[in-house]
């Protein structure tokens, strides 16, 4: 039997694989978060009919006769590269700019995506539109992430509750330059034991050429006999505090550590702790997968940091359905941390597009027609052949 005819079946197979990739991406060249494949193709077997042999002193050396017996399928590779990004407005949806896979839980094996539109089910857990669990670290009340991933939800019911004031926060500079004398005050609110906001002030009162006397609510300008709670001495020409950084008075603990006196405007800024109760008002997503939580009070909390996977080798990773990828032996484990900790960022209100180039499509899809084609003609020109061999016997 003659080889060109199964090389022109194996050129068949090959091609026919190749049109069902090239059909796999044009159907979905709108799907968010979808990796392009490619067929490569290499020969396979090669029938020798002679080898080769080696020069002598009185003959040159010959090259080995070799038949080729059709083509194989090389490689189907995913092709992982960073797609456009289309804004939607959509506080859930996210997209990853540069590398890096969302990490999503069904039951107890994570899959990896770079589909971002994610929503909240009955219970407030945030998953993808396949109800897979999106993975976060959670976040602690001193700010530290956990060490292992969890489920995040966002409990849109929410209360956070009324802290007391206890310390006040003062920070950066008493003009060196202020006249003797002179009042610099700052208002500030301070959240009472019943979670009552209270509004009070607080006064700078230049004493010295190094001195201030620190007021609680009480004006100096009044009556010059209100003692101050505390004095601040200033080292002469440094501008640091030479004497103790925290006094304490009503209950609240002022802290002056970061507090300077050099040249220039006066800009000190009291801060005080606490807050009062207040209701999650919205949530967003920053650059760096944190969840923040929007409450009534103003304060803005951290509820968890998405979490985010790399790969040593991306195209190892096995597709999986639903726009997902599940780690492969050929892959690598998964290297998770957070976003912009060597891996990309995080759009809010965008979706990563189909990385599939319709032109480019089209144009192989051609290719792979006229390849089909010419192979259909290397079968039945071999038919014909055939037939002649076998019109040898009438």
């Amino acid at each position: 039997m003659l080889r060109s005819m199964y090389s022109g079946i194996s050129g068949l197979k090959n091609l026919q694989t190749k049109l069902d990739v090239i059909g796999n991406n044009v159907a979905n060249v709108n799907t968010y978060g979808f990796k392009k494949s490619r067929v490569t193709f290499s020969d396979t077997m090669n029938q020798t009919i002679s080898g080769a042999s080696a020069a002598t002193e009185n003959r040159g050396g010959t090259n080995s006769k070799q038949v080729g017996l059709g083509s194989t399928i090389a490689t189907i590779d995913t092709i992982h590269s960073q797609s456009s990004l289309q804004t939607t407005g959509r506080d859930l949806d996210l997209a990853v700019s540069g590398d890096g896979y969302f990490v999503v839980k069904q039951g107890d094996a994570l899959s990896y995506t770079r589909a971002g539109n994610f929503y909240l089910d009955d219970n407030g857990t945030l998953v993808n539109s396949s109800g897979s669990k999106v993975q976060a670290y959670k976040v602690d009340a001193n700010g530290k992430l956990s060490k292992t991933i969890n489920d995040v939800a966002v409990n849109v019911n929410a209360v956070l509750p009324a802290i007391s004031t206890t310390k006040v926060t003062v920070s950066e500079n008493l003009a060196a330059d202020a006249i003797i004398g002179s009042v610099f005050s700052q208002q500030i609110k301070v959240i009472d034991a019943n979670g009552e906001e209270q509004a009070k002030t607080v006064y700078f009162k230049k004493s010295g050429t190094d001195t201030w006397q620190a007021y609680f609510d009480l004006d100096p300008t009044d009556n010059n006999t209100v003692p101050p709670f505390t004095t601040l001495t200033f080292n002469a020409g440094v501008g640091t505090l030479n004497n103790s950084t925290s006094n304490s008075t009503n209950s609240l603990n002022f802290d002056f550590t970061s507090l300077t006196q050099v040249k220039g405007t006066t800009t000190a800024l009291v801060n005080p702790d606490g807050n009062k109760e207040g209701k999650l008002e919205s949530f967003n997503f920053g650059a760096s997968g944190e969840i923040n939580g929007i409450y009534s009070n103003g304060k803005i909390v951290t509820l968890g940091q998405l979490a985010i996977a790399k790969f040593s080798n991306a195209s190892g990773l096995t597709k999986s359905g639903g726009s997902t990828f599940q780690e492969s032996i050929n892959s690598g484990t998964a290297n998770i941390g957070v976003a912009g900790d060597g891996r990309g960022t995080l759009a809010s209100g965008s979706l990563e597009m189909s990385n599939v180039d319709l032109s480019e499509e089209f144009t192989e899809m051609i290719v792979a027609q006229r390849g089909f084609q010419s192979n259909s003609r290397i079968i039945t020109t071999s038919d014909e052949i055939l037939q002649e061999l076998v019109n040898l016997k009438r």
